[in-house]
């Protein structure tokens, strides 16, 4: 199955999603990033109509999960982030990324009570995180407040859309307006009729469920169950038992690493091919759980399918091995992650400038924004060139065209559908 279509949202923040995107197979397929360029000794790199650009020093900052409950979605997002940086230093076309890379943790161990007032310390303007919606909500009014872009690769929560972040608040992951009424859909098209939920009480969590049931019951279903926990909690056996007696003929998943303790209990009594993962646990679960456990079981993943950004997890593994990181056994969020730099440095480019709000008054124009105006390119060096060359560049990312509105998020999103095989690992659905 392979179903595509764009997910444009209004300028207003208030406006709802259009259309849904599924991207099962390979129905979207952007280049993979590259970096080349350059200036000349004898030309002096121009923008704005013949304007000379000064050599900029842009200092991004990172809050993203070295520790806690998202912890397996640090790795791809920090070396999506370096990655970046590595190729707009390479292309010496007039701006050098410098990345302070911190912690964001978790509602419970609160890294990012230490790590923000560290990052913020370094004079960045900009930070890249939290992956967690709910803690980015921690930490949102700080940041802001400081006159810094805080960027995040992954939150998804619908309370961003209309939070008042003083125009410095943006991400390149879609709303879960959009998640959760692929996710709903995508269950009932199964023929199930009933489900049940257990979810993780926070922003994420209960927005995403709450998106998931409007859109189950829209398709005729009903939710029989919705079992709620904190974070920090490790013991889900009441959450478990009050699900299974409802009889569900699904279960959804709304969580993050606590699903590896959920799940032992659960599949010993209901089957693997009926649960649904979304983009808070989605991950290879090969070394954690026994083979076969998970075998049918499918989950949605904002983005494109690993399939269709195969070159740049490529790229990605050989810049890891290259620089001495760890191989790479999740890409979620990797690419967004990737984007949001090439973003800031364009936006920072195109303003001539590295303080905040001048970036952030450009990010939508180096976008393409809603009218999808500027020269279209896909990679840091060939937008980083329109920019010299006295135009705007319309960045289409690895991880789509992105155009962000006015108020920070993207208007056009795809939501990948996957599958779990025999070795608990997953792939784009192909049924």
């Amino acid at each position: 199955m392979s179903l595509s279509s764009k997910a444009i949202r209004s300028r207003s923040r208030k406006a709802a999603i259009s259309g849904i995107a599924l991207l099962a197979g390979g129905a979207l397929a952007l280049s993979g990033c590259s970096a080349g360029g350059g200036t000349t000794e004898t030309e002096e790199p121009t923008s704005g109509g013949g304007a000379p650009i000064e050599d900029l020093t842009l200092k991004v900052g990172t809050a993203l999960p070295v520790t806690g409950n998202l912890a397996f979605l640090g790795p791809p997002e920090i070396a999506g982030v370096n990655y970046a940086a590595s190729q707009i230093n390479e292309a010496d076309l007039g701006i050098t990324v410098e990345v302070v890379e911190g912690d964001s943790g978790d509602l419970d161990n609160k890294a990012y009570e230490t790590e923000i007032p560290r990052v913020l310390g370094e004079d960045v303007s900009a930070i890249i995180g939290a992956a967690s919606s709910g803690v980015s909500l921690q930490f949102i009014d700080q940041v802001t407040s400081a006159g810094v872009i805080q960027f995040s690769p992954a939150n998804t929560s619908a309370d961003f859309s209309t939070y008042d972040d003083n125009g410095l608040y943006w991400r390149t992951a879609p709303s879960d307006i959009l998640q959760g009424e692929v996710l709903g859909n995508l269950i009932a098209e199964d023929g199930h009729e009933t489900l049940g939920m257990i979810v993780l009480n926070d922003s994420y969590g209960t927005g995403l469920a709450g998106f998931t049931q409007e859109a189950f019951e829209a398709a005729g279903g009903e939710v029989v169950a919705m079992e709620t926990y904190n974070t920090g909690d490790t013991n889900f056996d009441a959450q478990i038992s009050a699900v299974l007696a409802a009889d569900p003929d699904a279960i959804a998943l709304i969580t993050f690493e606590e699903v590896v303790t959920i799940l032992p209990g659960l599949v010993d009594s209901f089957p693997a091919e009926n649960l649904y993962f979304v983009d808070g646990n989605l991950k290879n679960f090969s070394e954690q759980l026994d083979p076969g456990m998970l075998e049918g079981a499918k989950g949605t993943l904002p983005g494109l399918t690993i399939d269709d950004i195969a070159s740049f997890t490529d790229e990605l593994q050989a810049f890891q091995a290259d620089n001495g990181g760890e191989e790479l056994e999740d890409f979620s969020y990797a690419a967004e992650s990737y984007d949001a730099v090439i973003l800031l440095a364009l936006a920072a480019m195109q303003a001539r400038s590295v303080e905040g709000a001048d970036i952030a008054a450009e990010l939508q124009a180096v976008s393409g924004g809603v009218d999808e105006e500027g020269e279209q390119c896909s990679t840091f060096a060939d937008c980083a060139q329109i920019i010299v060359d006295g135009g705007t560049p319309n960045y289409d990312g690895v991880s789509g065209p992105i155009s962000f509105d006015e108020n920070g998020d993207p208007t056009r999103a795809s939501i990948g559908i996957y599958q779990y095989g025999p070795d608990n690992n997953y792939a784009a659905y192909e049924g």
